[in-house]
């Protein structure tokens, strides 16, 4: 009989390595600098509502399901032609968090 605990506490420890990985990743771009990502249909915008980094781990874990519940909701969408002529009039400066192929962004709120 195969003991599991093992398998689950390396599933654990993949997880919070993912997580931790790209939590150091994440870094904040000038839009400008996100313009060829967007033009190449790469770029995700990933509603400041929810957690960037919490995204970003699903999508690099494969959770088709949270994900496509999130883009049901509009919470994760590709970024539309305005918003990429907005961003770029007001020099937006956007977190990212890169999990290939994609290219995730999420407004900086501002306090």
């Amino acid at each position: 009989m195969k003991d599991t605990t093992d398998v689950q506490f390396n599933e654990e420890e993949e997880y919070k390595n993912i997580r931790e990985k790209l939590e150091a990743e994440i870094a904040p771009v000038a839009w400008k600098d996100l313009q060829r990502v967007f033009a190449r249909g790469i770029a995700l915008y990933v509603d400041p509502d929810l957690s960037l980094v919490d995204v970003a781990v699903e999508i690099a874990e494969d959770n088709t399901t949270k994900v496509e519940e999130w883009m049901s909701q509009n919470k994760i969408t590709r970024i539309t032609d305005q918003q990429a002529i907005e961003w770029n009039n007001s020099k937006a400066e956007l977190l990212t968090a890169i999990v290939k192929p994609w290219v995730l962004v999420q407004i900086i709120k501002k306090p």
